[in-house]
């Protein structure tokens, strides 16, 4: 299997992951302090991936690449999850699925910028098609509840969460061009990421919510987090082999997934309009799908 092909297939994984985690974690961030479980998240996985280091002997320039692996902790692994979980607390989970699926728009954006990739046609198409769809599902009415009480200011924490993604994404994009080592962004992004959340919960003098948690709660935070890794783990291996403005968009699959599973397990409205948009996504990542990888000659 070439690099083109793997890297495709891994952005799909992760495209399904991502899907069936955003409901879940709706259902967990609820009865939870949306600061604690993400630090709690983090930490565990960043040491995952240090024993993946280990074992997989992975050699990397971390002097060369220390300002890119701090503003991937920094901007990715610690501000974005805080705004995205507080959001999808206040919003709907298929709506904060569809939102933080506006990735690829500023993907391309920062990569065309700082990463030089190319953007033929076909990949400006299907981008339109797809910001088509996010927008008409955007423009859909949610009546609040007690499951999503304020679903315009977690909208906007969702979106402004998406946007430190996508420059995220593009940074981690850049070094590993250079240096390979996706196990070690990974663990820069999550564990130190989750310092950074942790050092928040300690300094705003919430120390009882990590001391507090009964056993369900210890058991959801599990559950998430090997959900979280699944993700993490074809994310970034899928960016090393291919251009990050196509994983991206092929990460626009999973809002369908979750506008589902949010139907399924929170009996969330679904406005026509809203099945309209899921049905202009999934054309938009059909048409990007067998787009090839490459940068501008410059």
């Amino acid at each position: 299997m070439n690099k083109e092909a793997k890297g495709t297939i891994f952005a799909i994984i992760a495209a399904v992951i991502s899907g069936i985690s955003i409901p879940i974690n709706k259902i967990f961030v609820v009865s939870l302090d949306p600061m604690a479980f993400t630090a709690i998240r983090s930490l565990i996985i960043g040491i995952i991936f240090f024993i993946l280091i280990k074992l997989k002997k992975e050699n990397f320039k971390i002097k060369l690449n220390a300002k890119y692996l701090a503003l991937i902790a920094i901007i990715g692994g610690a501000f974005a999850f805080l705004l995205f979980f507080t959001g999808l607390k206040l919003t709907t989970a298929g709506r904060g699925a569809f939102l933080h699926k506006t990735l690829p728009i500023f993907v391309v954006i920062f990569a065309f910028i700082f990463l030089k990739e190319k953007i033929n046609k076909k990949h400006l198409y299907s981008i339109l098609i797809m910001f088509l769809g996010i927008f008409i599902i955007y423009y859909s009415d949610i009546v609040p509840t007690q499951l999503w009480s304020n679903p315009s200011l977690g909208d906007l924490l969702v979106i402004g969460a998406t946007v430190l993604w996508a420059l995220e994404n593009v940074i981690a994009r850049k070094v590993m061009i250079k240096n390979g080592g996706n196990f070690i962004v990974s663990f820069f992004r999550m564990f130190f990421g989750g310092i950074i959340i942790l050092a928040f919960v300690l300094l705003m003098g919430r120390t009882e919510v990590l001391v507090s948690l009964n056993a369900q709660q210890l058991i959801n935070i599990s559950i998430s987090t090997a959900i979280l890794f699944g993700y993490v783990f074809f994310w970034y291996w899928s960016i090393k082999l291919i251009n990050v403005s196509k994983a991206s968009i092929l990460l626009l699959l999973s809002p369908v997934i979750s506008l589902l599973l949010g139907v399924i397990i929170f009996n969330e409205p679904v406005p026509a309009t809203q099945l309209i948009g899921s049905a202009l996504i999934l054309m938009g990542a059909y048409l990007v799908s067998n787009v090839k990888s490459e940068l501008q000659n410059i």
